[in-house]
């Protein structure tokens, strides 16, 4: 079994996630503690991964991104290779996919703090950032690595957004589920399974540890 496809799947997922964590930890909190025209629009739009088909997502991203949008051109001019049919399309296409659920669960943790804490914070003059800081994101720990680590699974095991945006080429952007679909079609039957094994136990275990924090929170 070749390894490398694993190797490139965590190595894409890692990324892909350290930036979710960022954008989607600043999105839920917009959402969930601001008001302004549009917000369920927005969310609408954030949320509409989880439900596209991937080949929708991965076609509006070909059309963003491509060499020949205003962003490809400049990401190219910028860094000279596109963005499309290399790693960096594949690290994109798993930030879509997954971005939701980091928004979601987030969104749920931040919602169910008691405001009367964050009140009696500000009530002693902490400014919003610091309550944000020191109060919200404490107590909404759980949610958000709960959140997390299913965004990184679903990151790791990506196939329709990754195979639209980033290709399929063997040591560049075959990722552990494209390397699955060709050693299928190849008649590999020994990678495909050692492959989905792989896949399916760290998969397992995630929702393992999601159930375990999720149920530690619920005993709080």
């Amino acid at each position: 079994m070749n390894i490398y496809p694993l190797w490139l799947s965590f190595k894409v997922a890692f990324i892909a996630t350290t930036f979710n964590i960022i954008f989607g930890v600043l999105l839920a909190t917009l959402l969930s503690k601001t008001r302004f025209r549009g917000k369920e629009f927005l969310d609408a739009v954030l949320t509409a991964p989880l439900i596209f088909p991937p080949t929708v997502l991965g076609y509006y991203l070909l059309i963003l991104l491509g060499r020949h949008s205003v962003i490809g051109t400049w990401w190219e001019h910028v860094w000279g290779e596109p963005i499309v049919f290399t790693m960096t399309g594949a690290v994109i296409a798993a930030m879509i996919g997954s971005l939701p659920i980091i928004i979601k669960g987030t969104r749920s943790a931040l919602s169910i703090i008691d405001p009367q804490i964050i009140q009696a914070a500000r009530t002693l003059g902490a400014s919003p950032v610091r309550v944000w800081v020191t109060i919200e994101l404490p107590l909404a720990i759980s949610g958000i690595t709960a959140s997390t680590m299913l965004a990184f699974a679903k990151s790791l095991g990506d196939f329709g957004i990754t195979l639209m945006v980033a290709g399929n080429i063997p040591k560049q952007t075959q990722t552990a589920s494209l390397y699955i679909y060709d050693a299928v079609q190849s008649g590999d039957t020994t990678g495909a399974i050692l492959m989905t094994v792989i896949l399916t136990c760290f998969g397992v275990l995630v929702l393992y540890g999601v159930n375990k924090i999720s149920n530690q929170h619920d005993k709080l």
